[in-house]
């Protein structure tokens, strides 16, 4: 009776998954990497660095 029920595959095929998993995680990362440029590139950022590292000299380390 078993040589006529068609065999079942022991394991699923799960390869589309990973595939779909790596381009989310890329679409992620590259809307991270956007929004840093994005805030990088803003006057308020650009202003705050300019003013830590004018008070760099200032802390008398050496």
């Amino acid at each position: 009776m078993s040589r006529f029920l068609p065999r079942r595959p022991t394991r699923r095929d799960e390869s589309g998954m990973t595939t779909s998993e790596y381009a989310v995680g890329t679409i992620g990362a590259c809307t991270v990497g956007g929004v840093l440029v994005q805030i990088a590139q803003s006057e308020w950022f650009n202003n705050m660095l300019q003013s830590v590292f004018d008070k760099i000299p200032t802390l008398g380390f050496l």
